[in-house]
């Protein structure tokens, strides 16, 4: 009995086992303070907007007192907002299809085949990566004035498309190479042409890779600000037309001084993307540890 108390306080002291607990721990404090700082400036975007303007600049770390609607009302009766949101939606949904379309037809190429330039054209793809939209934003801003689409909803979707297919053929490419190529092989005895193969087999596998890539592009699409104001702002496109971040900015710009009104159409804004980002929460886990795998 003695011995069995002697070996469980030695088991209690064991530096080892210390130095684990506290890993442990700072790893949860890392942990909540990424939570807290993520979600309270979201939590505090919403609650002002319950409040009014001189009740936010009487106490600004405070709650509503009294809770008012009247700020969401307004931001839900304006037409300006419904077609900012509009807006933004076709401009998300359509660069969102585009990236996924066009992703993963190069993605399969690079992955599946093997031709000379292939490791060169991937690390082209790599190489966008490093290749911001603020240092084309001039040339770009030229480029879509030539062609005539400045002004134009087509004029934003074209180049979010390429700007976004890096990312994408960078996650899709390793996903779509960890699918056995015994399962090609086996498709082909059967008679299945590669294209067959394609749409059978490897798109349905390659389904959370897609959900992936497709909800990082219509997140970034959806909180875009620079493209659509060279582009929209500057191309003289109607108020009402513009996407929600300049309708924001907008917004802010004409109720100056109702700051609460600003935070609920902040908070409105948000709930389009942050509800697409749930709902398709798990698939995006399982598309980028397929790509990590891969």
């Amino acid at each position: 009995m003695g011995q069995q108390s002697k070996t469980h306080q030695d088991s209690r002291t064991d530096p080892y086992a210390v130095t684990k607990a506290l890993s442990h721990m700072a790893v949860y404090l890392v942990a909540i303070v990424a939570i807290l700082s993520s979600v309270v400036p979201v939590i505090y975007v919403w609650i002002g907007g319950f409040r009014s303007g001189v009740d936010i600049n009487s106490n600004p770390g405070g709650l509503p007192n009294p809770w008012i609607i009247d700020n969401y009302s307004r931001v839900l009766s304006s037409e300006r907002f419904w077609g900012s949101l509009s807006s933004s939606v076709i401009i998300g949904a359509s660069t969102t299809l585009g990236v996924v379309v066009l992703g993963l037809m190069a993605a399969f190429v690079i992955a599946r085949y093997s031709f000379k330039g292939r490791q060169a054209l991937y690390a082209l793809f790599t190489a966008g990566l490093m290749f911001p939209l603020t240092v084309a934003s001039l040339p770009l801003n030229i480029l879509v004035r030539n062609i005539g689409l400045h002004g134009t909803h087509l004029g934003v979707i074209l180049p979010q498309i390429a700007f976004a297919l890096p990312v994408t053929v960078i996650i899709l490419v390793p996903f779509l190479r960890a699918i056995p190529d015994e399962l090609e092989e086996a498709a082909a005895i059967d008679g299945t042409t590669r294209i067959g193969f394609f749409w059978r087999i490897l798109l349905p596998l390659s389904m959370p890779g897609l959900v992936t890539v497709g909800v990082l592009a219509f997140i970034g699409s959806w909180n875009a600000y620079l493209l659509p104001l060279l582009v929209m702002a500057a191309g003289g496109m109607p108020q009402d037309s513009w996407t929600l971040p300049l309708g924001a900015t907008q917004f802010a710009t004409q109720y100056s001084q109702d700051t609460g009104s600003v935070l609920a159409y902040t908070a409105i804004s948000m709930v389009p993307a942050l509800v697409f980002f749930l709902i398709a929460e798990k698939q995006i886990v399982g598309g980028l540890a397929g790509a990590v795998k891969g």
